[in-house]
């Protein structure tokens, strides 16, 4: 484990002419449903839709003139996609991104938009057939989340909500391989350490509930979700220490109240997000993360990359 606070803020200069600093807002209207002082860091209002623009940035601007000319390669779910393809189009870059079948079709209009190419693949193979891409192009590969440099850029959401208020209790994350999370808890645990730190993945996919239980990371069985942005059945190598050592608890949160969440978000957040953004209100709704009444408690709101198409699931739903 190397990263460090140094390098979180080294990211945070570099990043910081071509990202938004998104607001921490106080969500008072969530406050009677969770049953705590409600804030969020809307990501979603990110350039491109999504957290994924600081890693993708922070890793991509660290790269040499010479590996930049060969080209750049990345597996993705979407939104790290969406991320690169717009990264890429920006510094005059060829990008390449490995999709799974199931990648949510707004986020793949989005990556071929910004004009890149588009390899689809099954979840479980994506990874592999980035690397061999990669390989046989001479091409810089851009992991969505397994990386320290990624994990640097994600951290830098970390300290912006800490700096906007410095005494929150909590900050519930999303997880699917780490990349955010370790990044996130390790900007805040070296800056505000009494903060806890709450993971929310999905039950369909609890690669971390099983990896911390059994001390390593662990692969699951591939299951679907309505979290699209959410489908690594492994935990990065590279993160999982970090959330071993700075993450207080990982909530495996059911699809009804992934959906419910996401629902709370938008109708009384007022803030357009994916399922996988609301995921960390439904593990309250669930009431898998302990809070109080007094508690200050922050929603990372990871994305807002969401088709009609799924909003219409949240038709009839009771939150």
């Amino acid at each position: 484990m190397t990263l460090t606070l140094k390098e979180i803020e080294e990211a945070r200069a570099r990043i910081a002419p071509y990202i938004v600093r998104t607001p921490l807002l106080r969500l008072r209207n969530l406050d009677e449903h969770l049953g705590c002082e409600v804030y969020a860091k809307p990501e979603c209002l990110q350039t491109t839709g999504s957290f994924k623009l600081r890693g993708a940035l922070n890793k991509v601007l660290s790269l040499s003139e010479d590996e930049l000319e060969r080209g750049i390669v990345a597996a993705s779910s979407g939104n790290h996609g969406k991320a690169l393809a717009y990264t890429a189009k920006m510094l005059g870059v060829k990008a390449t991104i490995v999709l799974p079948y199931a990648a949510a079709q707004v986020k793949v209009d989005t990556i071929q938009n910004w004009g890149a190419e588009i390899v689809r693949c099954d979840v479980a193979e994506r990874f592999e057939v980035a690397r061999r891409i990669a390989q046989e192009r001479g091409a810089a590969l851009v992991p969505p989340f397994n990386d320290e440099a990624i994990m640097a850029g994600q951290g830098t959401a970390g300290l912006e909500i800490v700096e906007e208020c410095p005494d929150l209790d909590a900050i519930v994350v999303p997880v699917s391989g780490g990349g955010l999370i370790g990044g996130v808890a390790t900007a805040v645990k070296a800056v505000s350490p009494a903060a806890k730190i709450f993971g929310a993945e999905p039950a369909m996919l609890p690669r971390y509930s099983k990896s911390l239980a059994a001390g390593h990371p662990v692969t699951i069985e591939k299951r679907e979700t309505v979290a699209d942005a959410l489908l690594s059945l492994i935990p990065g190598d590279v993160c999982f220490p970090y959330v071993k050592a700075h993450v207080d608890a990982i909530a495996d949160v059911d699809e009804e109240y992934i959906l419910k969440g996401m629902k709370l978000v938008i109708t009384e957040g007022r803030l357009l997000c994916e399922a996988a953004a609301g995921i960390g209100a439904g593990a309250i709704l669930q009431e898998l993360i302990p809070v109080k009444e007094t508690d200050k408690v922050c929603l990372f709101v990871s994305g807002g990359s969401v088709s009609i198409e799924q909003l219409r699931m949240l038709e009839g739903l009771a939150i």
